[in-house]
C-alpha cells in the first residue's frame, strides 16, 4: 500500500525536509502551512498527519478537533513546546502521538512507521466483513472485523488508540484491568506515563457514555484501574 503523509507546518524549512525524508522512505507527502490550508488538502487517502501545534491563521489544536469529526487517521503533534499541559491539551483534542522540538528526524521517522503499521493493520480489518466477531455489553456493540463500534444503535468513531482500550476492556467484561496493563497491551511497550490512559478513558467516555460524569459503562476502580460493567 502507498501510503500519504499530511505535514502541517509553517516553518518552511521543517516542512520540506519532513518531506524529503519522507518520501525516501517510500511516502507520498501532502504538504500545508497550516490547519485551514490541511482542511482544504485532507482527504480519505490521507494514513497519517505530522501536525505543528502553534501555527497562524488555525492551529494544530483546532484542526485536529475538525478533523476528528470524520477521520480517524493517526496524529503526531510537533511543538517547541515541552510542558505535560501541551502534551496532556494534544491527547485530549484526538492526537496519537507528541514529538518535542528539536528532534531526530529518524526517531519521528520511527514513530511515524509504527503508527502506520497499526493503521494500516484496521484498514484491511475494515475491508473483512465476513464472519463477523462481535463483543456485546448491554446497548455496547464492537465488530473486531470492521472495527466499528455501536452505542444503541447509534454508530460511533473512535481512533485507533480508544478503539483498543475499549476492545480489550469489553473483551473481559468485569475484570480490572490496571493503567500500566492497558498502556502495554495497547501501545505494545512498557509503560512509563499512565497519564495518557486516563486522557484516553475520559475521550472514550464522551463518547459512549450518556452522562460521561456518572458513566454506565467504563468504570473506574480506585487506586486499582479501570473497566467495562456487565450491568447498570
Amino acid at each position: 500500500m502507498n501510503h500519504t503523509i499530511l505535514i502541517v507546518e509553517d516553518e518552511k524549512g521543517i516542512r520540506e525536509t519532513l518531506a524529503i525524508f519522507l518520501r525516501n522512505q517510500g511516502y507520498s507527502v501532502i504538504q500545508a502551512i497550516n490547519g485551514k490550508d490541511a482542511l482544504e488538502k485532507v482527504t480519505k487517502e490521507v494514513h497519517l498527519a505530522i501536525v505543528d501545534i502553534m501555527m497562524p491563521v488555525m492551529d494544530g489544536i483546532e484542526f485536529t478537533c475538525k478533523v476528528r469529526e470524520e477521520f480517524d487517521f493517526p496524529i503526531i503533534f510537533l511543538s517547541a513546546k515541552s510542558e505535560d499541559i501541551d502534551k496532556i491539551n494534544g491527547l485530549n483534542v484526538g492526537a496519537d502521538d507528541y514529538v518535542t522540538k528539536p528532534f531526530e528526524v529518524s526517531v519521528l521517522l520511527a514513530r511515524v512507521n509504527s503508527h502506520i503499521r497499526r493503521y494500516e493493520q484496521i484498514i484491511r480489518l475494515k475491508q473483512t466483513t465476513s464472519n463477523s466477531k462481535k463483543l456485546v455489553v448491554r446497548g455496547l456493540e464492537l465488530n473486531q472485523d470492521t472495527k466499528e463500534v455501536f452505542v444503541d444503535g447509534r454508530q460511533i468513531q473512535l481512533t485507533a488508540k480508544e478503539y483498543y482500550i475499549l476492545e480489550l476492556l469489553m473483551s473481559y467484561p468485569g475484570k480490572i484491568f490496571s493503567s500500566e496493563e492497558i498502556y502495554e497491551t495497547v501501545w505494545k511497550e512498557d509503560a512509563i506515563s499512565t497519564q495518557t490512559i486516563m486522557v484516553h478513558i475520559r475521550k472514550l467516555r464522551e463518547k459512549i457514555e450518556v452522562d460521561p460524569k456518572n458513566p454506565d459503562y467504563i468504570k473506574v476502580v480506585y487506586g486499582i484501574g479501570y473497566k467495562i460493567e456487565r450491568e447498570k
